[in-house]
């Protein structure tokens, strides 16, 4: 009996820490700062600079001590604007949180500076860059003028609306009966003729002509009225 009673003096101290050790509560600090670094990670290829703000957690969680969070995106999450962001334990004691975060994405992007018609064709007078938070835009929007400047309006544009990327259509390279140039080049050589365009294509599109002869070729559209045949 007596060596039972010392063998529970002994693991006494034994059983309190582990006890204390379980007991060790998750610091929210870490936790938000664990999700900070975490949103940094993915927002680092979007243009301009994000500003990460993390929401609270509840105080009233009780979480166990992690030694390994794993923040994540929740399937349909996005990583700009108002987001929700989970973080995941899975030792010592597995628990999931979901904390709102919310990133603003501040960056130039352009607009226009007078009213643009339908189906005109955009220039760079007609356009200014303005900086502010892409989160709070439309889908789409166009951040470098040169993404713009040479093709037509898809739709009439009032003065100082931020151009999407629908709202633009590429202009032709070729258009059907126009009298195009057709070259075709290999190894070592390149043949250069003329022919009827069959369809209206934009550069890089699959484009259809009807050689001098009467052949039909295929190719792709190229700016300045050519067709590279296949």
């Amino acid at each position: 009996m007596k060596n039972l009673i010392a063998l529970l003096i002994l693991l006494l101290p034994v059983a309190m820490a582990m006890a204390q050790a379980n007991n060790q509560i998750q610091d929210a600090a870490v936790t938000r700062q664990a999700i900070k670094h975490f949103l940094q990670s993915q927002t680092a290829g979007l243009p301009g600079k994000a500003n990460i703000t993390v929401g609270p957690i509840d105080p009233r969680l009780s979480l166990a001590a992690c030694a390994a969070l794993e923040p994540f995106i929740p399937r349909g999450g996005k990583v700009w604007g108002k987001t929700t962001v989970g973080v995941k334990c899975t030792a010592p004691e597995p628990w999931t949180i979901y904390v709102q975060a919310n990133i603003a994405v501040i960056a130039g992007y352009v607009a226009t500076t007078k009213p643009i018609s339908q189906g005109q064709i955009i220039g760079a007078d007609e356009l200014s860059v303005l900086k502010g938070d892409l989160a709070l835009l439309p889908p789409g929007i166009i951040t470098d003028a040169a993404q713009a400047v040479g093709k037509s309006s898809a739709v009439s544009i009032p003065a100082g609306t931020p151009l999407r990327q629908d709202s633009l259509r590429n202009l032709p390279a070729v258009r059907q009966g126009q009298i195009v140039r057709l070259v075709s080049e290999g190894a070592g050589f390149q043949i250069s003729s003329e022919g009827k365009a069959l369809n209206t294509a934009s550069e890089g599109q699959p484009a259809q002509a009807r050689t001098q002869s009467g052949q039909m070729v295929n190719g792709v559209a190229k700016a300045g009225g050519i067709i590279e045949v296949n």
